[in-house]
């Protein structure tokens, strides 16, 4: 069976507080949720139709197996998620200051499993095969993992659609040979631009990936890189696409009362890709994604908190999230 949409990378479990504007230390309640960048962005697909699955590691241990029945509930394939003894499936903590103060504090020592990926166990055929494939920045960070997701990018060649999240995680990368992480990063980010058709990040990953910050010069160089279509995420300007066939599409933001940002890019990304499979124009895919990260940064969870296509035509048509 041929995926619509196959990603690699983070998974873990979220643990946001129920309060917000509320310091980590007073918090007292927390509601637990499926997270993980990679995985959240094949939740958001699934919910929008599309068949999905993602590769990734846990812990052996029962917030694994929780993961594991939400993937099942969320509708993704969770084949190739497989458990490491001796490591502890993470978790993350987040603190919530609407609208734009949303500290992360990840927990995925000693080593997170699903920096684990090896390339013996990856099922290439099948990467090869899915309409589109995602992998992410973070994916880099460490080994296997980092040979593993040059690996799959290799096989796949650029068959269907392949994207690269930049995702840029500097804490992923701290090395005390490397004063600048992003020196250290460069380099295998721009490796995995090679096999990459499209290359997704905001101002700070594409900075990261490509030397450059400015947003079009960016987009040029992605494309530069071997991309066939560049996405730069500008905050509150709304995101820049940039197409090697000439097209392009610069899209405000949608009004929100933003409750919790986190989560919002994993929606924008589930609905890039199914407006990608779907031959969308940039304007339409880019105007679909902005919605569907509007309508998570309005609610509190993120990987429960996917829209539906109606949702997002609600909100398009509307001209805003209510």
């Amino acid at each position: 069976m041929a995926y619509d949409l196959i990603t690699m990378g983070r998974i873990g479990v979220d643990l946001y507080p129920l309060q917000t504007g509320v310091p980590l230390p007073q918090v007292e309640t927390f509601g637990k949720f499926l997270g993980g960048s990679a995985t959240n962005v094949a939740v958001a697909a699934a919910r929008l139709g599309r068949q999905t699955a993602v590769i990734t590691r846990t812990g052996d241990d029962p917030f694994g197996t929780y993961l594991h029945e939400e993937l099942k509930g969320f509708g993704v394939d969770d084949r190739w998620v497989t458990p490491v003894p001796g490591l502890p499936t993470p978790v993350v903590f987040c603190e919530i200051f609407p609208p734009d103060d949303f500290p992360l504090y990840f927990y995925r020592e000693p080593k997170a499993p699903d920096l684990q990926i090896d390339a013996h166990e990856l099922d290439l055929d099948a990467i090869r095969e899915a309409r589109i494939f995602w992998v992410t920045g973070t994916g880099l960070s460490e080994e296997p993992s980092r040979t593993a997701t040059l690996a799959a990018l290799a096989h796949r060649a650029k068959a269907g659609t392949t994207v690269f999240d930049l995702d840029w995680r500097p804490m992923f990368w701290n090395d005390t040979a490397w004063k600048d992480p992003a020196a250290k990063a460069r380099p295998f980010y721009e490796e995995a631009l090679r096999h990459t058709t499209v290359a997704v990040g905001n101002l700070d990953e594409v900075e990261v990936a490509t030397g450059v910050r400015e947003p079009r010069a960016a987009a040029q160089a992605l494309l530069d890189a071997g991309v066939e279509i560049a996405v730069v995420k500008q905050g509150p300007k709304g995101v820049l696409a940039v197409g090697r066939d000439g097209q392009t599409a610069e899209v405000p933001p949608l009004p929100v009362t933003v409750l919790n940002g986190l989560g919002a890019g994993d929606a924008f990304g589930g609905s890039l890709c199914h407006g990608l499979l779907e031959g969308w124009d940039l304007e339409k895919i880019m105007r679909h994604a902005n919605a569907a990260g509007a309508i998570v940064a309005s609610r509190l969870e993120c990987s429960s908190a996917m829209p539906t296509p109606d949702e997002i035509e609600s909100a398009l048509a509307a001209g805003a999230v209510k």
